[in-house]
C-alpha cells in the first residue's frame, strides 16, 4: 500500500529537523500536490518557464522578404491559370481547321456584343447619297477549307473587320476595324431585303424627272451578279430574285397609280456590257457601240437599242437574254467571273422626250494584279482595264465633291456612260459594297470597305456643294455663274 506523501510530510515534521530544510520540503510536497488531480493524473497546463535574459527575441520579417513572397505567389497564381488555359485549349483544339485559334478569339469576341442586325421591318430611310455593305455567307470552297469567318456585323449601320494578326514572337492576335456606312448587311438578308433599303427609295425619282443609279462594287466572286441579276442555283440564274427584276415591278406599279397614270409614260429597257473598254449591246447580238458627245455635251451611246416593256415579266425575259450574253471568264476566285461592267436601265419617256432614268451598274471584280501575274495575257488585260476604271469612277466623284475645274469623265468609258447620273441637282446615287467574309479574302474586304469609305466622304463633299450652290440661286435671284462649274448641269 503507498504512503501518501502529505502524510509523511506531517510525520517527518515532529523530528527534528531543521527549519530551513522543513520549509523547502513544504513547497516541493505542495508543487507535486497541484500538479496531480484527484485521479492521480498529471495536468496539462504546466506553469510556464520563465525566460532565460541570454537568449534574444524573434526578429520580424523585413519589407523586401514580404514582397519577394508576393512575387512568389503571384508567379504560382499566373502559372496555374496559364496551365489552365492551356488545358482548356487543348480540349478545344481543331485539328482539320488550319486557323482554330483566330477562329476561338472570334467567337469569343463575338460573345461579348449585343448584335441587332437590320431587319425587315425597320422603317425605310431616303438619303440623296446611300453607301452600303452586303456580307455574303461562306462559300462551299470556303466551308471545304474550313475558312473562318472574319466579319461581324452588330448593328444597321456597322461592320467589324477581324484582321489575324502575328507578333515577332509568334503570338496571334486580332486586329478589329470597325467602319459605318448608311446599312450593313450581313449573311442572312435576302436580296428582297437589301433592295428593300438600297434601290426602292430611287424608283420614284425618275417619275419625278431625275436620275438614279445604283451600282454593286466589290471582289470578284463576293455576290454583285447574284445581288443585281438574281438568285442562282448551279449556273442557271433565276432574275426574277435580283433588284433589276425588284425595280421594274415597283416601275410598274407606280406607274398604274393615278397620280401618274394619266401622264402617258412609256417604259423601255436598254442593256449593255463595257469590256476592255468597249461597249456591246446585249439586247442586240453584242453589238459594238459607240460612246460620243452631242452638240449640247449630252453622252450618247450611239446604236443602243432601247426595248419598249409592257409588264415586269417583259423585263425579267430581257434580262435573261442580256445576262446570256454578258462577258465572263475564270479567275482565281470564281470559275464563272463576269469580266465586264453590265448597265441595265429603266428609262421613261414622254411622248418621245427623256422623262427619267434609272441605271443598275454590275461593275466588274477588283483585282490585284498579284493574283493575275499568274494568268494568261487576257486576263491580266481584263484586269487592268477594270481596275482603270474603277480607279476612274472615285476620281471623278472626288473631283465633283472637292469643285475641281477639271472632272476626268473620259478616263474611261464607263464614267462616260455614267456622268448625266452623278451630275444635276436632281439625281440620286446607292452603292453597294459587297465582300467575302473569308480570312483569305480578308485584304480585298479591307481594300473595297476604304474604298467605300472614301466614295461615302466625296458623296457628302457633292451634297454639301450642291446645297451651297442652291443657296446661292436662291440668294442672287435665280441667277448663278455657271463658268465656276463647268461640268455642271442643271436640270
Amino acid at each position: 500500500m503507498g504512503v501518501d506523501p502529505c502524510t509523511s510530510t506531517q510525520t517527518r515534521n515532529n523530528l527534528s529537523v531543521p527549519a530551513g530544510r522543513t520549509r523547502t520540503r513544504r513547497q516541493s510536497c505542495a508543487t507535486e500536490a497541484s500538479l496531480t488531480n484527484g485521479n492521480g493524473n498529471t495536468e496539462d497546463h504546466l506553469p510556464a518557464a520563465r525566460t532565460n535574459s541570454s537568449v534574444s527575441p524573434v526578429r520580424r520579417k523585413s519589407n523586401i522578404v514580404k514582397e519577394m513572397e508576393k512575387m512568389k505567389n503571384r508567379r504560382e497564381e499566373k502559372r496555374a491559370q496559364i496551365s489552365e488555359i492551356r488545358t482548356k485549349r487543348a480540349q478545344e483544339y481543331d485539328s482539320s481547321c488550319p486557323n482554330w485559334e483566330f477562329a476561338q478569339m472570334i467567337k469569343e469576341f463575338r460573345a461579348t456584343l449585343d448584335c441587332r442586325p437590320i431587319s425587315i421591318t425597320d422603317p425605310i430611310e431616303e438619303h440623296r447619297i446611300c453607301v452600303c455593305v452586303r456580307k455574303r455567307p461562306l462559300n462551299k470552297q470556303e466551308r471545304l477549307k474550313k475558312e473562318c469567318d472574319v466579319i461581324t456585323v452588330p448593328s444597321k449601320c456597322v461592320l467589324l473587320v477581324h484582321e489575324p494578326k502575328q507578333k515577332v514572337d509568334l503570338t496571334k492576335y486580332l486586329e478589329t476595324q470597325a467602319f459605318r456606312f448608311d446599312f450593313s448587311f450581313d449573311e442572312s438578308s435576302s436580296n428582297e431585303m437589301v433592295y428593300r433599303f438600297t434601290a426602292r427609295p430611287l424608283v420614284e425619282t425618275i417619275f419625278e424627272g431625275g436620275k438614279a443609279t445604283c451600282f454593286a462594287y466589290g471582289q470578284t466572286g463576293s455576290g454583285k451578279t447574284h445581288t443585281m441579276g438574281g438568285d442562282f442555283s448551279g449556273r442557271t440564274q433565276n432574275a426574277s430574285k435580283g433588284i433589276y427584276a425588284f425595280a421594274s415591278q415597283d416601275v410598274f406599279l407606280l406607274l398604274n397609280q393615278p397620280r401618274y397614270r394619266n401622264q402617258d409614260l412609256e417604259v423601255y429597257v436598254t442593256f449593255f456590257e463595257i469590256y476592255n473598254g468597249k461597249v456591246f449591246d446585249l439586247l442586240n447580238k453584242k453589238t459594238k457601240l459607240r460612246v460620243l458627245e452631242d452638240g449640247k455635251q449630252q453622252v450618247q451611246v450611239v446604236g443602243l437599242q432601247e426595248r419598249q416593256v409592257s409588264c415586269a415579266e417583259d423585263v425579267i425575259r430581257m434580262i435573261e437574254m442580256g445576262s446570256a450574253c454578258r462577258t465572263s471568264g475564270q479567275t482565281f476566285a470564281n470559275a464563272s467571273s463576269s469580266r465586264s461592267h453590265a448597265c441595265f436601265q429603266i428609262i421613261l419617256r414622254r411622248r418621245g422626250k427623256l422623262s427619267g432614268k434609272f441605271s443598275l451598274v454590275d461593275l466588274a471584280g477588283n483585282e490585284r494584279g498579284a493574283d493575275t501575274s499568274s494568268a494568261d495575257r487576257q486576263t491580266r488585260m481584263e484586269g487592268a482595264e477594270i481596275n482603270k476604271s474603277l480607279l476612274a469612277l472615285k476620281e471623278c466623284i472626288r473631283a465633283l465633291g472637292q469643285n475641281k475645274s477639271h472632272t476626268p469623265f473620259r478616263e474611261s468609258k464607263l464614267t462616260q456612260v455614267l456622268r448625266d447620273s452623278f451630275i444635276g441637282t436632281n439625281s440620286r446615287t446607292c452603292m453597294i459594297a459587297m465582300i467575302s467574309p473569308g480570312m483569305s479574302s480578308c485584304e480585298y474586304t479591307l481594300n473595297t470597305l476604304r474604298y467605300a469609305d472614301r466614295l461615302l466622304g466625296s458623296f457628302l463633299e457633292t451634297v454639301q456643294l450642291s446645297e451651297r450652290m442652291s443657296n446661292s440661286c436662291h440668294k442672287h435671284s435665280g441667277t448663278l455663274n455657271l463658268d465656276r462649274f463647268p461640268d455642271l448641269v442643271l436640270d
